[in-house]
Order: C-alpha cells, then sequence, then structure tokens
C-alpha cells in the first residue's frame, strides 16, 4: 500500500511531467547521446542527476579508479540520452583522483553536451569550475541551480545576461522542485542535436598576444603528437608552467594523455 502511494506521488510531482520527459533509471543501451554532468559539490548535482533519470543511485567504480561514479539515462524529443555524474568537483587541474575523472572524462571522452551545476548562491566561486570546463569543450549547458535559495537570500542572478558573457545557455532550475527542468532538457537537447552553437568565453579570445601564442603552440603540439584531443587545453596548460603537462612533453608521454579516452568511453559504455 505505501509502496502503491509513493509511486502515485511520483507520479504526480512536477519533475515527472517535464516536458516530454520519460526516466529511464538504468536503461542505457542504444543511447543517442551522452551527458557529462559536472559541478562543485553541494551544488544540488545528485538532484538534477535523479531528477532526469529517475533514479535514486546508481553507482560503480570507474575503471582503474577508486572513484564513484553515477549512470543512469532519459529519452527527450523521441533522443535517447545517457548521463554521467562526474565526481564533484571544485577545479580540472588534477590535484586529486575525482578531479583528474572528472577532467579526463570531459577533455578524452568528449561527451555530446557537458552540463555545469552551478549554485546559485555562490555563483562566483562555482565559476571557476565552469570557466575551466568551457576552456575544454564548446557543448556546454550551465544549469543555475539552487535558484529559489538565492532568492530566499535576496540574491538576483540575471541568467540571460550570464548566458551572454558565457557564451553558453543558462538554465535557473530548483532541481529538488522540480524548476526549470523543462527549460533544462530543451537546452540539453539543443545543443547535442547543434541547434544552439555555443561560442563560450575563453581565455585566449580576450588577449591577441596570447591567441597568437596558443595558435603557435597548437600547431606545435597537433604536428608532434598527431591525432591528440584537445590540443589548445595542453597548449594553455603548457603556458600556465603546468609541470606535469612539461615534463609529458620533454619525455614524450603526452601522447599518452589520449589513453584515458579508452576509460571514459568504457565508463560511460560508448
Amino acid at each position: 500500500m505505501a509502496n502503491t502511494k509513493q509511486a502515485s506521488a511520483c507520479e504526480t510531482c512536477p519533475v515527472h511531467h517535464a516536458g516530454n520527459l520519460i526516466r529511464l533509471g538504468i536503461k542505457l543501451d542504444n543511447v543517442d547521446f551522452v551527458i557529462a554532468l559536472a559541478g562543485n559539490p553541494n551544488t544540488g548535482k545528485s538532484t538534477v542527476f535523479n531528477a532526469l533519470t529517475g533514479l535514486r543511485q546508481h553507482t560503480g567504480n570507474w575503471p582503474g579508479k577508486t572513484v564513484t561514479r553515477a549512470e543512469g539515462a532519459f529519452m527527450y524529443a523521441e533522443k535517447r540520452y545517457k548521463i554521467v555524474d562526474l565526481p564533484g568537483t571544485y577545479s580540472l587541474l588534477s590535484a586529486s583522483t575525482d578531479e583528474e575523472v572528472a577532467r579526463d572524462f570531459i577533455l578524452f571522452g568528449q561527451p555530446d553536451v557537458t552540463v555545469i551545476v552551478a549554485d546559485a548562491t555562490r555563483l562566483e566561486r562555482n565559476l571557476n569550475l565552469v570557466l575551466q570546463v568551457l576552456e575544454i569543450t564548446n557543448r556546454a549547458v550551465v544549469c543555475l541551480n539552487l535558484i529559489d535559495e538565492a532568492k530566499r537570500h535576496g540574491l538576483q542572478v540575471d541568467e540571460r545576461l550570464l548566458a551572454k558573457e558565457l557564451g553558453v545557455p543558462v538554465v535557473a532550475t530548483a532541481a529538488r522542485q522540480g524548476e526549470g527542468i523543462p527549460e533544462l532538457l530543451q537546452a540539453i537537447d539543443e545543443v547535442a542535436a547543434g541547434k544552439v552553437i555555443c561560442k563560450p568565453h575563453r581565455i585566449g579570445n580576450e588577449s591577441p598576444a596570447l591567441k597568437r601564442a596558443l595558435e603557435v603552440l597548437v600547431k606545435q603540439i597537433e604536428s608532434q603528437f598527431p591525432g591528440l584531443p584537445n590540443a589548445r587545453w595542453v597548449a594553455l596548460r603548457l603556458l600556465e608552467g603546468d609541470k606535469r603537462i612539461t615534463e609529458a612533453l620533454r619525455s614524450g608521454e603526452l601522447g599518452d594523455l589520449g589513453r584515458p579516452l579508452t576509460v571514459a568511453q568504457e565508463a560511460a559504455g560508448v
């Protein structure tokens, strides 16, 4: 009886009727698109994941890592999506295993869309990760979550202006209440299908000198390591003095950076 009441309550909740969303749980076969879900810890990322998939949790270990992953699926606009919930992290600079896993999946796994969940009550702190992700991928959506908490604290965020500044769609949500989920689904669908072409904010775009340096370095990297994914990001890390990347370049091991592609694809089942 309790289970019947719980199922009935779920069917009437706002998330259940988010547009033409069909939550597929762990039915991960025959997907059209792979979505990465990134964000700082405690931004409501898991709530967004659960809202889209209908799961409470479905976890396992990343291959070769002790970090757990969650993955699920949903259908929207007659397309099947697999969503991979990346470890919560404040940065992609590989200071920890969590950060390395998140970075490698976005960098080498090349998901069709990366959804970055940001806390609207702590937006400035969250933008650090947002900007780092936008350095890696052109296909991103910012989910500005906890907008209800922000309003209660008297905070107002202009998501349209933020979208203009970042160059990617920004959707305000209160995922726990299902608010903004239909709009988030639409934004994901439009980016995945190429209906919206993102022009993300990039550090090199602000400085002509840095832009020229990146162009020269990218050509050299691609010449020495053909097929290396995201050579621009590697060039940027070299210019910033990343010791790990510099040592990999000198030793010739930079080409091994493409190996996480296998890990990412295995984790996503692509």
